[in-house]
């Protein structure tokens, strides 16, 4: 029997109002932008008790990720360059490459698969991965496991 997992990866556009204003008033505390629970929860639009209902269940994707690995596949062009100029990102955001596989191009496109070792110093991954999936030439990009 597979066990379930107690964390998932989704997409900011998949996550309900209510929750995306709760990690908004933790990074209003964290900055201290506001000082108190109450500002904190007026300035984001949400109820105190909404607040204390999920801080603990919702936070940004690199608060977690530091010292794990995140492996993903990106489906991208074959270009001259093209994974060269990912791969700096990787670089330019302090991640270490563990892993890295990719396939034949077939019609012009060919498959990654990545895993980076996000380390103590790494830069934020989600702007990382963002920055991946707006590169030209890059497709698609799929957060396959977090360990």
């Amino acid at each position: 029997m597979l066990k379930k997992s107690e964390y998932f990866v989704v997409k900011q556009k998949a996550v309900p109002e209510v929750l995306q204003k709760v990690v908004e008033a933790k990074r209003l505390l964290e900055s201290e932008k506001a000082v108190t629970v109450q500002e904190a929860t007026e300035q984001a639009g949400i109820s105190r008790s909404s607040f204390y209902k999920y801080k603990n269940d919702i936070f940004p994707f690199h608060d977690n990720a530091r010292g794990k690995s995140i492996t993903f596949v990106i489906q991208m062009n074959d270009e001259p360059g093209l994974l060269s100029d990912v791969l700096h990102v990787v670089a330019d955001y302090n991640a270490n490459i563990l892993t890295i596989h990719q396939s034949i191009p077939i019609n012009g496109v060919a498959s990654l698969t990545l895993t980076v070792d996000i380390l103590p110093t790494t830069g934020d991954s989600s702007d990382m991965i963002k920055e991946i999936e707006g590169k030209e030439g890059v497709m698609y990009l799929k957060i396959l496991a977090r360990e």
